[in-house]
């Protein structure tokens, strides 16, 4: 029984090591305040057939004990003078249901980012960037399977947060970009968890970003990164009524 429960014990262990360990900063980012309800999409025929159920907005998407999902945590000082090597995988987002998902995405600048039609109908993207040396781009997908995996890195070669897509031919399709000159970032899941993976040992700024419950700086916090992995908790409030 003791060895048993020795054995349960390492694997327990193993596996704590395994989510977290040195360089690795874990978190969750929690809401706190009733945000306004989410409106329900109003779907043209065509799309509408694609959706049995009711299909909303996606400004606060709360989890599990106030967990806010898609804010984009990265870190924003503490890399100055640092080169990285953008990953050989390629990210996507998809068209799927005349939605984009995912509807928060993170890139490294130079990550190739295909974006692809699932739909049986004609999409468009139309890249809106903020950040002065990203050039803004505008093209139609007509047909289911149709993927486009060489404009983004073409046009999109600085640092922003977030870079705004939408489709033209539904008023309602939007996602939105981070984009990086390291990989040492992450998008909260359904529950609002994060976690940022082997980042150097240092001093650093870490800044949580969310379309809504911040403004466009974000809110920051400073971390130190050592000899283990280091947890960052945020909590973000819904803003006040204009």
């Amino acid at each position: 029984m003791k060895k048993l429960a020795l054995s349960l014990m390492v694997v327990a262990l193993t596996g704590s090591w395994q989510i977290a360990s040195a360089g690795d900063v874990v978190g969750k980012v929690t809401l706190q305040g009733t945000p306004p309800p989410e409106k329900a999409i109003a779907f043209d025929d065509t799309c509408s057939s694609l959706h049995p159920t009711v299909t909303t907005t996606r400004h606060y998407v709360v989890g599990k004990n106030h967990g806010l999902a898609n804010v984009f945590v990265y870190i924003s000082k503490g890399l100055e003078g640092k080169k990285f090597t953008p990953p050989s995988t390629a990210a996507e987002i998809t068209q799927e249901g005349c939605m984009y998902n995912p509807y928060v995405l993170g890139v490294m600048v130079g990550q190739v980012l295909k974006f692809k039609n699932s739909d049986p109908l004609m999409h468009n993207v139309h890249a809106l960037p903020a950040v002065d040396g990203n050039q803004e781009f505008n093209f139609a997908q007509p047909n289911q399977g149709d993927v486009n995996d060489t404009k983004w890195t073409a046009s999109i070669t600085k640092p922003e947060v977030l870079v705004k897509i939408k489709c033209e031919v539904h008023a309602w399709m939007f996602c939105y970009v981070g984009v990086q000159d390291n990989p040492f970032f992450a998008v909260t899941d359904k529950d609002g968890q994060f976690k940022i993976s082997d980042l150097p040992a240092g001093d650093y700024t870490l800044t949580a970003y969310h379309l809504k419950a911040t403004s466009k700086s974000g809110v920051s916090r400073q971390i130190t990164v050592g000899s283990g992995p280091v947890t960052a908790d945020f909590t973000l409030e819904v803003p006040a009524p204009k």
